[in-house]
């Protein structure tokens, strides 16, 4: 494992960016433009659906960055060609990563007030769509947050779930080329989560990146540890995604303080690799991170370097800081009014309705990376500005 990749550098210099396009999110056409713009505004790693269409769309996204590197250079934004690590997001049980919501829309009343398409941050409920000829739920747009389920009238709406099969994971990984894979686990899972790795085993060498993302739990810490006991020794980098509140950080301040406290948790675990956030988290992280302490600081650096941490193995050595944030529902709702645009705004081509891509409206994507920039920024700026002191 090299260390010559950006993104294993941003790891180990503890300002670490990964956007969540969703492990059920399947809208082809945001999922391109959502990578493309947070290629472009720096970020290391785009987690995308374990889906083959999925994971053609984002690395779509990711070839246009490369050709916009020296335009993105010019309007200021660091971006230089490298690209962000690609990866995937499996589970080894129920999950609410993994579902979608459903509901019959011929049962719906005619007065009800429809609460449930005004809270959908996906704005994957629609009603009577002419464009579409359509009422219910989009399902590609749906992620699963379940934010609309307590709040139907009638209690219509419920929650379809899938389980990744472990034996269609290995071919995948091989065939789409993808960098790293995260795996979504549970306390009390081990034996679920020791059946998928065995499947995903024999090729994890060729990962760059592995991440267990769990929420927490009863004995948290010790199911950690036992999950690191099965996949050891590893050579990729390894990530522990602390799941503060799942795909919550566009819902206000306070959700980032779960994901920060869990992180703390993890932290004080001592565990070999890297500690990065989820889960809530949002425009307020970095600020609670770097008020409590808890981002790279000068003095961790030179303690690093002190005991030679920078080495090949270095990615299993214990770090004391959070090592990055991952962004998720308020990545995405923080672009949606411009994906919404470009959504809108269709050409007609050869008789048939196409969809425009980001890059085809200057302004539209420049807005756009420059939002995706704001977010990006925190947690880059935040250190780079500490290093210089």
């Amino acid at each position: 494992m090299t260390d010559l990749f950006v993104p294993l550098q941003s790891l180990k210099q503890g300002d670490w960016f990964k956007l969540i396009c969703g492990a059920s999110f399947q809208h082809l056409p945001a999922v391109r433009n959502l990578t493309l713009a947070y290629t472009l505004a720096g970020a290391d790693c785009i987690d995308v659906a374990a889906d083959p269409a999925v994971i053609a769309a984002a690395q779509a996204g990711l070839q246009v960055a490369k050709t916009l590197a020296q335009d993105a250079q010019q309007r200021g934004f660091d971006y230089k060609g490298n690209l962000p690590f690609l990866m995937v997001s499996l589970n080894d049980g129920e999950d609410p990563h993994f579902r979608k919501a459903e509901f019959n829309p011929t049962e719906c009343p005619r007065d009800c007030p429809r609460p449930c398409e005004r809270i959908c941050p996906a704005q994957a409920i629609v009603f009577d769509n002419i464009k579409e000829d359509f009422s219910g739920v989009v399902s590609e747009k749906c992620y699963g947050c379940g934010r609309c389920i307590p709040i139907c009238p009638y209690g219509i709406i419920y929650t379809a779930s899938y389980v990744t099969t472990p034996g269609a994971i290995a071919p995948l990984i091989m065939s789409t080329g993808v960098d790293a894979v995260e795996i979504h686990t549970q306390v009390g899972r081990l034996a679920e989560f020791q059946r998928l790795w065995q499947a995903i085993s024999p090729w994890a060498d060729q990962l760059k990146v592995l991440a267990i993302s769990c929420p927490d739990g009863e004995g948290m810490t010790d199911y950690l540890r036992a999950v690191y006991d099965l996949i050891a020794p590893l050579k990729s980098a390894l990530i522990w995604q602390t799941d503060g509140r799942s795909m919550s950080g566009d819902i206000g301040d306070g959700t980032t303080i779960a994901a920060v406290k869990l992180g703390q948790k993890v932290l004080a675990a001592k565990l070999p690799g890297y500690v990065q956030l989820a889960g809530g988290t949002n425009s307020y992280t970095v600020a609670k991170l770097k008020a409590m302490g808890l981002l790279n600081s000068a003095e961790f650096r030179v303690m690093g370097a002190e005991k030679d941490y920078i080495t090949q193995h270095s990615a299993l050595m214990t770090q004391h800081y959070i090592a990055g944030v991952a962004y998720g529902s308020y990545a995405r709702v923080l672009l949606s009014p411009i994906l919404e645009k470009l959504e809108n705004k269709e050409v007609s081509k050869t008789n048939m309705k196409a969809t425009v891509c980001l890059e085809e409206d200057e302004v539209l994507l420049w807005q756009a990376v420059e939002l995706a920039h704001s977010l990006v920024s925190q947690i880059k700026l935040s250190q780079r500005r500490e290093s210089e002191h």
